[in-house]
């Protein structure tokens, strides 16, 4: 057994082979209305070793008996995943912090809450452009229109697209604090965005100086050199 896996802690890619995934399941039934049961558990240990985390998720099937007398388990009713906690990548530190907690957060009720997610990542969304942009209008609706003629186009289209679902874009001429009902899936677009716009704004930026900053350190030793030589 193998799959490619990201480590939600370190961001490591990987290839998890047995040595490094465990799996279970337990039945029970005890009279429940729903009778058999199964809970499996899921163990992934990251092979990166100056990480080593491991992540740990629980899902729960009907444990049904098929045409042919046998039992099978059928698709997840429910997931969990418990350690980490949710499913949002580590952040730099110099992405601001209102802007990672508003991500984080997002991520942590996703499934718990949905439309609760989407309105902290619409939050998280305004904060990103007022701050990376300085743009500051009335509503975030506002604020993306004049983001327009600032991103490359594919940017922009991603941009527009999701804001152009339902419900989410239906609220974004109004508050940004009011709670939009939508889907787990519409929260994740959302989510996903997010993550998007955070490397291509903030990381390749701090790329881009960290760069810049090596460039003119090496030309200020290459001067020195040369007037100690003179």
């Amino acid at each position: 057994m193998s799959f490619r896996w990201r480590c939600p802690y370190c961001d490591h890619n990987a290839t998890i082979v047995n040595a490094n995934y465990n799996t279970n399941r337990f039945e029970f039934n005890n009279g429940n209305k729903c009778e058999w049961q199964v809970l499996r558990y899921y163990i992934t240990v990251c092979p990166n070793p100056e990480c080593g985390e491991y992540t740990l998720e629980l899902s729960l099937h009907d444990h049904i008996q098929t045409s042919q007398g046998n039992y099978t388990d059928v698709d997840a009713k429910k997931r969990w995943s418990l350690l980490p906690a949710s499913s949002a990548k580590p952040m730099p530190a110099y992405v601001p912090a209102p802007i990672v907690a508003d991500y984080e957060e997002a991520c942590a009720i996703k499934m718990l809450s949905p439309k609760a997610s989407a309105t902290l990542s619409r939050r998280c969304l305004q904060g990103m452009i007022r701050d990376f942009h300085r743009i500051s209008k009335k509503t975030l609706f506002q604020e993306i229109e004049a983001l327009k003629d600032k991103v490359d186009p594919s940017t922009w289209a991603a941009i527009d697209a999701v804001r152009q679902i339902g419900n989410i874009g239906a609220h974004m001429e109004k508050e940004i604090d009011i709670i939009v009902d939508v889907e787990p899936d519409e929260a994740q677009l959302l989510i996903n965005l997010i993550e998007i716009l955070i490397q291509d704004w903030y990381v390749v930026r701090h790329q881009r100086e960290e760069r810049l900053k090596h460039v003119i350190a090496v030309a200020v030793t290459k001067q020195e050199e040369r007037r100690d030589e003179g």
